[in-house]
């Protein structure tokens, strides 16, 4: 690849924002008379990304923590980090891995804030979620698709 073709390579984060945000904690008051503490947390972490126009992209990651503490909903807290980034100068591929992993890489510690910041404002613990490498999980995705397809071209 020439140094031409390398310059002409762009990947920048324009704008970062909550798109979508919600708390709800359906047995309060009595949920905060528990005596300990012992919450169950059931995850589900997603991601979505459009084409808005020209290299501007639209990446989304999506959290749903269900906070669970004996037998009884604490509260559930869903949100959805959004960025618009500029990639310019890349194959398909490539763009695929930056909105897929690196994108989400970017979103992962604001989500993991607001999260934070409801479950307080809810009157619960911080509830703080756990790193994630999302380049590893990006190729297992990329891996499972690739099994898929060839699995479906045996079929054939």
């Amino acid at each position: 690849m020439s140094e031409e073709q390398e310059i002409k390579k762009q990947f920048a984060i324009q704008k970062l924002y909550v798109k979508d945000a919600s708390f709800e904690s359906p047995a309060t008051p009595e949920s905060f008379s528990f005596e300990q503490w012992k919450p169950k947390i059931d995850l589900n972490l997603t991601n979505k990304q459009r084409h808005v126009e020209g290299d501007l992209y639209e990446a989304v990651l999506c959290v749903t923590a269900t906070v669970t503490h004996q037998d009884s909903t604490a509260f559930l807290v869903e949100v959805h980090q959004a960025g618009l980034v500029t990639i310019a100068g890349f194959d398909d591929e490539e763009k695929k891995y930056l909105l897929g992993s690196q994108c989400m890489s970017v979103l992962f510690p604001y989500l993991r804030e607001v999260v934070s910041d409801l479950s307080t404002r809810g009157g619960f613990p911080p509830l703080i979620l756990s790193p994630v490498n999302f380049d590893a999980l990006y190729h297992q995705h990329m891996q499972q698709q690739q099994a898929e397809q060839e699995a479906a071209g045996v079929e054939h």
